[in-house]
């Protein structure tokens, strides 16, 4: 059905791409106007839906499929606890059986069926499905939280022995990946079909935020040569990375009970985190000894010296190890093993005898300040030890936690971060993008950055309005001579002499005046920002008279012959009245429209998640981005770059490198500190070629941000593209009704400005590729449209996992595709 109805549906230009990134090719319809024909045209016949046939529906499920259900969550109160739940779900038991219709449809390993205190019922068939047992904490059990443990999948082999457990082919000699929850096996075709980016390691998509089976934790960070021929090596490094440190591949904090507690959370980071943390560690009981860095199993002599001072578990008990030798150190009842390293190193051990022993080896007797000696000085006894199986220190020790105090969460948390580093030329739009962005994933500013972001507005206000004040005594001085000579000239004409004419459309009162010669004689002096805002209490009645004083909106109204004030000076001159005011709070608009607002001294930074959308919500799993990922956005400007970006190297593990450049600069200039005066698409182009040809950047994505497209649309209908030396060669063919073309929707030829923005997209591609042999991908965003900035971050998103994705660096075997911007090449929009 869906390909019949995909076969009947409207012709759409095709677009043909044979691996090359500059090739596109269009077809267009157009009415025939020719001689007349001498056959019948082809029509298509409407169709009746009824008379469309269907396929029966299937009887039962192949492959007897086990389907996944989502886990409930158990409630608090034990009561409501033990009562079954009914949800209504399509996802449960399925009648209608299509797995074997189309391969594409990735096929869930078989998980064995638990018995189960929650039950769900089909809506339509009214059969119940059980789900996964829900284990209870036992009554005299230590918990963190009142949260249920779930039982780990486990998956149930349904092919041959040695098959994939999606395809069910191959062989026991076929190389597969395995899943380190449920134990599933696949082969290379099916392993990223069925555990997708894998965010938390080599997991089944429906394995993610299950514990790991402790019996593979040997294996988390060790990639296997199937990940190194399907995936690139950061991609498999970044895999690994998260598998390592990802908090659900943990081992659960509450089972490691350390000196009769167990550990929570941060206490398990710090001894996960540590200069010397614990091998192999599994749940179990240990005992610490925080004095010396001792550690060994419940009952057992020690097998290890850690970083001591570690402030995990509770205190450590005398019968910690199951000593008899009535000798302690630290408080412990030592084994007859360290005993005798004791002697061996001879230490005084006749009788009972307390000692304190730190954790350089040095040691004295409990009660005493002086250090008597060292047990590991001679290397005798350090040889002893390794014939007992006992630990000696290692020279990597830090005393008294000094490493662990910075370490804390910093490498597991570090593994969901990835960088966007956001630069660009001077006013090219980073600004405003970046505080999009932290509208769009609320990341609030705080109370000190909204309070300099209502002084930067209040300043540009005084800012904007002696710009008007300085138009209007030009305006005023130039209407004034005017009216004089015309009003001279008809007196000379009748012989009579007039009076001169002193006032003017544009003339304001004395109050007014002196008011505007103070504002423009500070703002000649520079010093405008050191008095605004500061006396805003003072002069903000002054300011609401001056705006409704007709010269003021007479000289408003001529604001776009005024060169030298914003665009975006309008929006807050309207609200003046609004602004000038002491409780004056800067709304989300007036951030966006603000200009000179700096969050930071030259480098900004934010930490944000993107929300599921609904488009991602329709996708297969498999294509679906983990929205537990955590991304930071890093806005730099170019001078903080140093000369000739020298300063790149601390940003040497960016992700990807957003570049943004202005499409409205190509008529404009710039002078550097040389004072050479140069466009400021080339200064961009520049600046952007010192930056991909650093050597931090050698293996980093790029993603060029094509701004201001808003104002371009009307820029480039007066002033041409080819003021820029480089767009010398853009010409398309343009009709005379191309303004109304662009308008009507039923044109096939886009706007000017779209296809002067592809041409300038397709001119940095093929620089870029040129000069780095990469690719560059492209975005266009209009900064004040919440919705291009989220569509921009979104696709430095796919640009980052790109190579997964792309079938051009995929082997013949893989089955995933996808599709990426490409603009075509210059020539084809030349001809447009």
């Amino acid at each position: 059905m869906a390909s019949l109805l995909k076969n009947l549906r409207p012709g759409v230009p095709s677009v043909h791409d044979a691996g090359d990134d500059f090739s596109y090719e269009y077809s267009f319809a157009e009415e025939y106007k020719g001689p007349p024909l001498g056959y019948s045209v082809p029509e298509v016949l409407p169709f009746n839906l009824d008379q469309v046939p269907f396929a029966p529906v299937a009887q039962s499920p192949p492959h007897n499929l086990s389907l996944p259900v989502i886990q409930p969550f158990r409630k608090t109160n034990a009561e409501l606890a033990s009562k079954t739940a009914s949800v209504s779900s399509d996802h449960l038991s399925r009648e209608q059986g299509d797995h074997d219709d189309d391969d594409d449809d990735p096929l869930n390993p078989k998980h064995v069926k638990r018995p189960s205190v929650v039950t769900f019922r089909h809506p339509e068939t009214n059969e119940i499905v059980e789900d996964e047992e829900i284990v209870e904490p036992a009554s005299g059990e230590s918990s963190s939280s009142n949260n249920s443990k779930r039982v780990r999948p486990h998956a149930e082999r349904v092919g041959k022995k040695g098959s994939c457990y999606r395809c069910l082919k191959g062989s026991r000699l076929t190389e597969r990946e395995v899943c380190i929850v449920c134990s599933a096996k696949f082969c290379r075709n099916c392993v990223l079909r069925v555990m997708g980016s894998m965010p938390e390691g080599r997991k089944c998509v429906t394995c993610i935020g299950h514990r790991i089976d402790e019996n593979k934790r040997g294996r988390l960070g060790k990639p296997s040569r199937m990940l190194k021929y399907l995936l690139s090596k950061g991609e498999v490094k970044q895999i690994m990375k998260d598998e390592m440190f990802i908090e659900t591949n943990q081992i659960p904090a509450e089972d490691v009970i350390v000196n009769g507690e167990p550990l929570d959370w941060d206490q398990l980071t710090l001894l996960l985190t540590c200069s010397n943390p614990p091998k192999g560690l599994k749940p179990g009981f240990y005992w610490y000894d925080k004095a010396s860095g001792f550690w060994g199993k419940e009952g057992q002599r020690p097998c290890q010296i850690i970083s001591p001072q570690l402030e995990v578990g509770g205190h450590l008990q005398r019968n910690a190890s199951n000593g008899k030798t009535e000798v302690t150190i630290n408080g412990r009842e030592i084994t007859k093993e360290e005993l005798w390293i004791l002697k061996w190193a001879r230490v005084p051990c006749d009788g009972t005898t307390d000692f304190w022993v730190s954790h350089d080896g040095s040691y004295m007797e409990v009660g005493q300040k002086n250090v008597k000696g060292h047990i590991w000085e001679k290397s005798t006894v350090k040889f002893a030890s390794l014939i007992l199986s006992l630990p000696v220190p290692s020279s990597s020790l830090t005393p008294a936690g000094e490493a662990e105090s910075g370490i804390s969460k910093h490498n597991i948390e570090q593994k969901m971060l990835h960088k966007y580093l956001l630069v660009g030329s001077v006013n090219s739009g980073t600004c405003t993008i970046y505080k999009q962005a932290r509208l769009l994933y609320n990341v609030p500013f705080s109370g000190t950055e909204l309070h300099n972001i209502k002084l930067v507005i209040q300043r540009n206000l005084y800012r904007y309005l002696g710009i008007i004040l300085e138009a209007r005594e030009i305006f005023e001085e130039s209407l004034y001579k005017k009216s004089n000579e015309q009003h001279v000239g008809e007196s000379t004409s009748s012989g009579t002499t007039g009076e001169i004419i002193d006032t003017t459309t544009y003339s304001i009162s004395p109050r007014l005046r002196a008011f505007s010669d103070w504002i423009l004689q500070y703002m000649m002096s520079g010093n405008l920002d050191e008095i605004f805002p500061a006396a805003a209490r003072e002069y903000a009645p002054l300011v609401e008279e001056l705006w409704r004083d007709a010269a003021i909106r007479a000289t408003y109204n001529r604001r776009n012959e005024i060169k030298n004030l914003p665009k975006t000076a309008s929006y807050f001159l309207e609200r003046s009245v609004e602004i000038s005011r002491i409780d004056y709070e800067p709304l989300d608009m007036d951030i966006l429209y603000a200009e000179g607002i700096t969050l930071s001294n030259g480098l900004s930074s934010m930490e944000f998640s993107f929300p599921v959308s609904a488009h991602e919500d329709s996708l297969d799993p498999v294509y679906r981005h983990d929205p537990l990922l955590r991304y930071q956005l890093i806005r730099v400007h170019p001078k903080s770059l140093g000369e000739k970006c020298k300063l790149l190297d601390m940003f040497e593990d960016t992700d990807v490198v957003l570049f943004s450049v202005a499409l409205t600069d190509y008529d404009e200039y710039t002078v550097d500190s040389k004072g050479a005066v140069s466009n400021k698409i080339l200064a961009a182009k520049h600046l952007f070629e010192n930056i991909i040809t650093h050597r931090v950047f050698s293996n980093t994505k790029f993603l060029l941000i094509l701004t201001k497209f808003d104002l371009f649309e009307e820029k480039i209908e007066q002033v041409p593209l080819t003021q820029c030396e480089w767009f010398l060669d853009f010409d398309p063919v343009i009709s005379h009704n191309h303004k109304t073309a662009s308008i009507s929707k039923r044109s096939n030829h886009p706007p000017l400005a779209q296809r002067a923005f592809q041409y300038i997209g397709m001119k940095f591609k093929s620089w870029f590729n040129s000069l780095t042999g990469r690719k560059l991908f492209v975005s266009l965003v209009t900064g004040l449209e919440p919705s291009t900035v989220d569509e921009a971050l979104r696709y430095a998103r796919e640009v980052m996992v790109w190579q997964k994705w792309d079938p051009s660096l995929r082997n013949e075997k893989s089955e995933i595709t996808s599709t990426t911007f490409e603009a075509s090449s210059e020539e084809k929009y030349n001809k447009l």
